[in-house]
């Protein structure tokens, strides 16, 4: 399902088990001092944007992170577990590079390709994540609004929208813009 307009998307800010570089997924862990961090300066810069609802994974990591950047903005916050990380199975709490090692693989691309059958399916999760933001899209159809979620979420509906992956940071807001014919995805910057 492809979303009828653009909109944004954030990665939430830093947990421990990201900086040492695991496979987070459904487990759920809090942001650290840097994510706290990343969460009020993503606020900063979203402020003049124009956004006008946030959408958040259940996750604590990013509905903190959405709830920092809705008290800045002052605007609604709603759960949604549509956008919910993806289920990472036996990969989860163990280091992303030592697998990506143990099995040849060194992109986004040769990533997914290596991902256990005890987890998630990416095109299921991707579908999920899509279909849950084109849900919002249609029930507001005069608001821009922002999906605060995971990297995972993020990559999928990037890869699915534009035909390619792209570097997603902690914390660092970007926009999805519906082209024609392409989707890009655009990094914020104010």
């Amino acid at each position: 399902m492809t979303p009828a307009r653009s909109f944004y998307g954030l990665r939430h800010g830093a947990t421990d088990w990201n900086r040492k570089g695991l496979f987070q997924g459904r487990t759920d862990n809090p942001l650290n001092e840097d994510g706290l961090r990343q969460a009020h300066e993503a606020a900063r810069m979203l402020r003049g944007v124009g956004i006008s609802r946030i959408v958040a994974s259940p996750l604590v990591r990013a509905l903190k992170t959405a709830e920092i950047i809705a008290d800045v903005i002052a605007v609604p916050l709603t759960i949604d577990a549509g956008i919910i990380e993806f289920d990472f199975g036996s990969f989860e709490g163990r280091p992303v590079r030592d697998l990506m090692i143990k099995h040849n693989v060194n992109s986004a691309t040769g990533l997914v390709s290596i991902l256990p059958a005890d987890g998630e399916n990416w095109e299921a999760m991707t579908e999920r994540s899509l279909a849950c933001v084109s849900a919002w899209i249609d029930r507001y159809p005069g608001d821009d609004l922002l999906f605060v979620c995971h990297d995972a979420v993020m990559q999928g509906m990037a890869k699915a929208l534009s035909g390619s992956y792209f570097k997603n940071s902690h914390g660092t807001p970007f926009r999805y813009v519906c082209g024609d014919p392409q989707w890009r995805i655009e990094q914020v910057v104010i």
